[in-house]
């Protein structure tokens, strides 16, 4: 009977999916447990070996839970819109759906034949309609709430009208923009209905605001900072400027304490909840207001050091704060402008890591200091951020690094309020200086007492305040793009009005180009059919716009991140047409008890996901405030590049060996390329189609009949050519081998390096495993009763297994399923009370094979349903010891002995052994000396 993978595997893919083995159901008496994935962009370029490493690992624990008698919610979808799809549009007039419906084909083909025990009745694909429906109907429940600070939660905008309708907003505690305005009830009832809708878009947890935006001129669109890279777009690395948009907005704010509160509760990675603390950056200091000269303008900045007020010999704006033109006098105006200019060419990303490069620009202004009334100059540098605080600072250069390079870059005064402290080797970082200076009611205080004092004198004069501040900001909710959910948004008189969300889902449209509009609208700018009509509830002609009845829909559709915000809950009834997911469902399975997914999605996808949760949660849609319980990052699986050289100037390579000295430029090519030996089939490459004329012509130079290329271990990247296909492995070794290899690589957490040849080890151990139930006869599995050591080695690897995999240990699991193979194969192992639960052990693993052996062995159905099997503690406890004795302190044979024995009765079998007796020759030993356990030593 031959080991024949690639039908073994095909055959039980295809029973598990027409017979659905891995459907969970909503309602179960067993426990439940939900493994997640961050699910998938499917790009065209399908998977690579790096893409399953996750899935492999969250499949594993799904089938071990499946084992222990769980009902198991593993599912699978698609995050389905983004800016390939779009881009692709663009190139070739394809509409994104078709591109993306094609790349979902490959990636679920893929995604099969690797064995995963997803469940596929449930899948989800953000472009669709049926699922988009929700993001719209999510943004809607956001505009139409607001965030009570005394409630510490999101409530109905309609509880705000009410007290704005009956005492103003003097007292109301929310979250809200900075510039509101008080009003009275009166006030409130003689304003217009925009006027009123403006009020209350100051408040809503998603509104309409002129924000500092990453805009991509060339892709046409707004940028998140993760999309950006060194400066330029992620995808085809095009300048990004800073510039001020009308923007969609996401209050994420709001809820910056209770993102920070609520990573107390969950079972996430110390580096993760590190990388969000950073980002929500919570700090607690003053809100000081300084005048300006000669200007009714009041620049606010945030300190976390009010102690140093007098300190401050300058203030620094960020050169996009609003106050920069107000401000700047006559004379400093053009070089004011062209920094400005200068600045916007550059993203925050580089601008916050840049700490050597000091620039800046003085406005011509003074602000008045609180307490001195001494004229403190007003520049603009980079280094401080329109989105951070409030976009000024006031400078300390005694106390703050960045402050003190900058004073002395441009030679402004730096007045030292720190005792015994030589500000030219200062410790910046030291916080308990004592503080002296110009003021009596701070000299002599260390940190904590002056900052104290500090704010109640700014109180006391009017002009600050203590106060908690976060770096987080509210996260821009448009882009200009078409691909991608359209917003459940028109527009009367410009106010912003929602789509009831009984006529949703709002399709997207169809254009003729992807592109924005020759105006620079965005794309859907393109539709000829994109207006709501209010009387008949549905998406109309745009000529028949009259402003009365038939109005202007919202041409900006929502960012990738809308989608992944609540995909999980999605997962829980994901047909349902009435509500995300029913109250039933929702309670039964509440949430992810096991989430996998990269650790580059710390401050983006969790983040906002952590956001969109608990808004659902406080709106009573979902019953807990934390979607994940456990989450796990897996490492990446790198590949190894290869390099030719060529030398500047010329279409000639020189060989890796040749370079020494030369000026060469490092090119990646594809290491299909390349053997084992590193040398280049230089025919290969010259006819690659995809080079086209870039080597045909080229002279390789060889050094010993040979090209040499370079090699480097980096991300697989199909820019790189490095990229190792799942299909090719799956098709030599199978995917049980592939799935066994990628655990045997390291612990799931770490980067490794993949190399095809080392997936020969796995693949023969999987045939030794064959070989262990089967031989060229047939199935040799026996009802044999099993001998003591086979019990052993069992109940060990039981016992190994099981811990390795509740600690996400699966490479050590492969280590252990080897060595028991090893032994059970020396052992003639053939009975089948032993061999039957080594394949359960197995079958997470190393799904295909498992299935298989456990049908030939007589099993109706799936492995994946058996019990997994128990640990005995009693079959690795030794009945019996295999003592040396010896005579004088030499070994001269072994004896085995009952480990109950007592140390008079092991002396006495010991002694009357016919090898003692030859030992001894007739003489009476001196001594016996008896270690129960260990050891006999007969000294005669």
């Amino acid at each position: 009977m031959k080991y024949d993978f690639n039908q073994i595997e095909a055959r039980w893919q295809k029973y598990w999916a027409e017979n659905q083995t891995f459907k969970a159901v909503n309602y179960s008496e067993k426990p439940k447990y939900y493994v997640l994935d961050m699910f998938p962009y499917p790009s065209g370029a399908g998977l690579h070996v790096g893409h399953p490493l996750g899935y492999i690992a969250s499949d594993i624990y799904a089938r071990y839970k499946r084992h222990q008698g769980f009902n198991v919610l593993h599912p699978q979808g698609y995050d389905s819109f983004g800016l390939p799809a779009e881009q692709y549009a663009i190139q070739t007039g394809q509409h994104p759906a078709i591109t993306t419906k094609d790349n979902i084909a490959t990636y679920r083909r893929q995604l099969d034949q690797i064995g995963f025990s997803f469940d596929w009745s449930r899948e989800v694909r953000t472009s669709n309609a049926s699922y988009y429906k929700w993001t719209q109907w999510i943004f809607i429940q956001l505009f139409n709430s607001w965030f009570n600070n005394d409630e510490n939660k999101a409530e109905d905008i309609s509880t705000l009208e009410v007290i704005f309708a009956t005492e103003g907003n003097a007292k109301v505690n929310a979250v809200c923009d900075d510039a509101v305005e008080l009003f009275s009830a009166k006030e409130w009832h003689d304003y217009t209905s925009e006027e009123k809708q403006q009020i209350l878009l100051q408040y809503r947890l998603t509104y309409l605001a002129e924000t500092e935006v990453n805009w991509c001129p060339v892709l046409g669109t707004v940028l998140a900072n993760d999309e950006i890279v060194n400066g330029v777009s992620e995808r085809g690395g095009h300048p990004v400027i800073r510039k001020k948009m009308t923007q969609w907005s996401m209050r994420i704010s709001a809820y910056a304490e209770r993102l920070l509160q609520g990573l107390e509760t969950i079972d996430w990675t110390d580096s993760l909840k590190e990388s969000q603390r950073n980002w929500i950056g919570k700090s607690v200091g003053a809100s000081v207001s300084f005048n300006v000269k000669e200007n009714d303008a009041v620049i606010e900045v945030f300190t976390t050091r009010p102690d140093t007020i007098f300190g401050v010999s300058f203030m620094t704006l960020a050169p996009e704060h609003e106050l920069v033109s107000q401000l700047t006098t006559p004379e400093q105006k053009a070089e004011v402008d062209a920094y400005v200019l200068a600045t916007a060419k550059r993203s925050e990303r580089d601008r916050m890591a840049d700490v050597k490069t000091i620039s800046g620009a003085f406005t011509g202004a003074y602000a008045e200091h609180p307490f001195t009334k001494e004229p403190i100059p007003i520049w603009i540098g980079d280094y401080v951020l329109a989105g951070y605080g409030t976009g000024a600072v006031m400078s300390v250069p005694c106390g703050d690094e960045r402050d003190y390079a900058f004073a002395k870059h441009f030679n402004i005064p730096i007045i030292n309020i720190f005792e015994g402290v030589d500000i030219s080797e200062s410790a910046f970082s030291d916080k308990d200086k004592t503080v002296i200076g110009n003021s009596d009611f701070l000299n002599g205080m260390n940190y904590k007492k002056a900052t104290k004092r500090a704010i109640y004198e700014l109180e006391q004069i009017g002009q600050g305040k203590g106060k908690t501040n976060y770096r987080l900001r509210d996260a821009v909710f448009s882009r200009q793009r078409y691909w991608g959910e359209p917003f459940p948004v028109y527009y009367v008189k410009g106010m912003p009005q929602m789509i009831d969300a009984a006529h949703l889902p709002i399709k997207l449209p169809e254009v003729e180009k992807y592109l924005p509009t020759e105006t620079g609208e965005p794309p859907l700018g393109n539709a000829n059919v994109w207006a709501w009509d209010t009387e008949k509830n549905e998406v109309v002609s745009n000529d028949k716009i009259n402003d009365s009845t038939i109005f202007p829909l919202e041409l900006n559709t929502m960012p990738g991140w809308a989608g992944s915000s609540f995909y999980f809950n999605r997962y829980m009834d994901p047909t349902n047409e009435n509500e995300i997911a029913s109250k039933e469902a929702m309670d039964y399975w509440k949430d992810v008890d096991l989430y996998i997914g990269g650790s580059e999605h710390a401050t983006g996808h969790l983040l906002y996901s952590r956001f969109w949760q608990k808004f659902l949660f406080d709106k009573g849609v979902v019953p807990v405030d934390e979607y994940a319980k456990k989450l796990i990052n897996q490492g990446m699986i790198l590949g190894t590049s290869a390099f030719v050289y060529r030398k500047e100037g010329t279409n000639t390579y020189l060989s890796l060996g040749l370079i020494e000295g030369k000026k060469v430029q490092p090119i990646h090519v594809k290491v299909k390329y390349i053997n084992a030996s590193d040398e280049l089939d230089i025919e290969g490459l010259k006819s690659d189609s995809e080079f086209g004329e870039d080597y045909a012509d080229a002279e390789f130079i060889l050094e010993n009949g040979v090209y040499k290329v370079g090699r480097d271990v980096e991300k697989m990247s199909k820019s790189k050519y490095n990229v190792v296909n799942p299909d090719d492995i799956v098709k030599d070794y199978g995917a049980d081998s592939l799935r066994l290899y990628e655990m045997f690589l390291g612990p799931l957490e770490q980067y490794k390096p993949w190399n095809t040849a080392g997936i020969t080890g796995v693949h023969s151990f999987l045939k030794k495993l064959w070989k262990l139930y089967a031989d060229d006869n047939g199935l040799k599995v026996t009802n044999a009763a099993p001998t003591k050591d086979n019990l052993k080695t069992l109940h060990k690897t039981i016992k190994k297994v099981q811990e390795d995999i509740e600690n996400f240990s699966f490479n050590t699991s492969v280590s252990t399923f080897m060595i028991a193979v090893n032994e059970l194969g020396a052992q003639k192992c053939t009975s089948k009370e032993v061999l039957e639960p080594l394949l359960i052990l197995i079958s997470p693993y190393a799904p295909h094979i498992s299935e298989e052996l456990w049908n030939q062995l007589g099993h109706e159905g799936s492995i994946s349903t058996a019990e997994f099997p128990k640990f005995e503690a009693s079959h690795l406890v030794e009945s019996s010891k295999n003592y040396p004795i010896s005579f004088n302190g030499k070994m001269r044979f072994t004896m085995e002995l009952p480990m109950d024995m007592s140390k008079d009765d092991i002396e006495a079998a010991v002694l009357a052994n016919e090898k003692t007796q030859e030992q001894l020759a007739g003489r009476t030993p001196k001594k016996v000396i008896v270690v129960p356990g260990k050891i006999v030593n007969i000294v005669g």
